[in-house]
C-alpha cells in the first residue's frame, strides 16, 4: 500500500515524547517529513531522529510565543517549500485541586499552553497554508467533553480548544483557504504522564479493557493529515475505547 503521507510536511507540537512522538511516528512511517518541536530532546526523541535523519528534525518551540512560531513555520516553508500539516499536541496539566483552590497563576499557566499555544499553532499554521491547502489537527482531551473534579483548567482549555477548531474550520471554509481543521480526543494514553500503578484500573474503567497507545492517537492523525479525509473539518474524533459512552 502506498505511503497516505508522502509529500507531506508536518510541523508537530509537543513531540519530544508521549502522544506527540507517537504521532511523529506514524507519520514518518508514512512518509512525511516531520519537524518535531518541544523544550528540548530526549533519550526517544533522539533515537526516532536518527532513525530517520533525512526525513525528521528537531526544533525548540516555546508555544506561547508568537514570534517563535513565526520562526518555526518560516524556517520550515524555506527548507521544505511548503507546510500541510500542523498538530496542536503541546500541553500541561493543572496542580490538581478544586476550583476555588485554583491559583491565577496556574489557571494563567494551562490555558497559554493547551490553548492560546494551540490559537497560534492554528494561525500560522493557516497562514502558511492557505490557497495551496493543508490541514491543522488540534489535540483536546475527552476531558474537553465532559468534566472532571480538581481539574478545571484543563477542562476548560480542552473545551475551549474544541469549540477553537471548530470556529477555525468554519473561517477557512468562508474565506476558501482550503484548510481543514479538526479536534481528536484522546482517553486514557499509555504515557508517562499517567503512573503505573494506575494504569490496570483505567484499563478496566476502559470498556475495550485496556488503555490506548501513542500510535492509537498517531494513526486518526493520519487519516486527517492525508488526502482520505479531504471532506472532514470543525469535526471531533473520540479516541478512548469507549470510555465517554458509557
Amino acid at each position: 500500500m502506498a505511503e497516505q503521507l508522502t509529500d507531506k510536511v508536518a510541523i508537530i507540537t509537543g513531540a519530544a515524547t508521549g502522544i506527540g512522538l507517537g504521532i511523529a511516528k506514524c507519520y514518518l512511517e508514512e512518509g512525511a517529513k516531520v519537524v518535531l518541536t518541544g523544550h528540548r530532546p530526549y533519550d526517544e526523541t533522539n533515537e526516532l531522529l536518527a532513525q530517520y535523519k533525512n526525513d525528521a528534525e528537531f526544533q525548540t518551540l516555546e508555544v506561547t510565543d508568537e514570534d517563535d512560531w513565526r520562526r518555526v513555520v518560516k524556517e520550515t516553508v524555506d527548507k521544505y517549500g511548503h507546510l500541510d500539516i500542523v498538530v496542536n499536541n503541546a500541553g500541561v496539566a493543572p496542580t490538581p485541586g478544586p476550583v476555588d483552590q485554583e491559583t491565577l497563576e496556574d489557571w494563567n499557566r494551562v490555558i497559554d499552553i493547551n490553548l492560546t499555544g494551540t490559537f497560534l499553532g492554528v494561525k500560522h499554521g493557516m497562514l502558511a497554508m492557505k490557497g495551496r491547502g493543508g490541514s491543522i489537527i488540534n489535540i483536546s482531551s475527552i476531558e474537553g467533553f465532559v468534566g472532571v473534579t480538581d481539574n478545571a483548567a484543563y477542562n476548560a482549555s480542552k473545551g475551549g480548544t474544541r469549540l477553537l477548531t471548530k470556529a477555525a474550520a468554519l473561517d477557512a471554509g468562508k474565506n476558501k483557504y482550503n484548510v481543514r481543521v479538526n479536534s481528536v480526543h484522546p482517553g486514557f494514553i499509555d504515557t508517562k504522564i499517567v503512573p503505573d500503578e494506575m494504569k490496570p484500573a483505567l484499563g478496566e474503567a476502559t470498556p475495550v479493557g485496556h488503555i490506548g497507545q501513542p500510535e492509537d492517537i498517531g494513526n486518526i492523525c493520519v487519516y486527517l493529515g492525508g488526502d482520505g479525509s479531504s471532506f472532514a473539518t470543525g469535526a471531533e474524533f473520540v479516541i478512548d475505547g469507549g470510555f465517554i459512552a458509557q
